[in-house]
């Protein structure tokens, strides 16, 4: 996907229109179009605005990654010393056979037994 599509996809699922967006923006509705469409893209500042609005990064937002985490999930302490990012940093360092493990040991604490 485009960023266009991504910015008019993300804009439907928040059921707002174009004049919305423009309005938090400061734009005219017709920038809004043209990023929609493809035919400009946003600036780094709008895209950071874009992304804070949203909830996205802005690797989501230029379609650099299909992962739509609001960076503030990923900031999250899960306990006081570990974020979610820690976590995933450190799942992303283990073979497959270690990530199958983790997952049924977290399945059977999630279980309660």
């Amino acid at each position: 996907m485009t960023t266009g599509e991504i910015l008019a996809e993300l804009r439907r699922d928040k059921n707002i229109g174009q004049k919305e967006l423009a309005t938090f923006l400061r734009v005219s509705v017709g920038t809004v179009s043209n990023y929609e469409n493809d035919v400009h893209a946003p600036d780094l500042r709008t895209l950071c605005r874009l992304a804070d609005f949203f909830g996205v990064t802005t690797d989501y937002l230029l379609g650099r990654t299909g992962y739509r985490f609001d960076p503030e999930l990923l900031n999250r302490h899960v306990s006081p010393d570990y974020t979610v990012t820690d976590i995933i940093n450190t799942v992303l360092t283990f073979d497959s056979g270690t990530v199958d493990n983790l997952m049924q040991y977290a399945r059977f604490l999630q279980s309660g037994n």
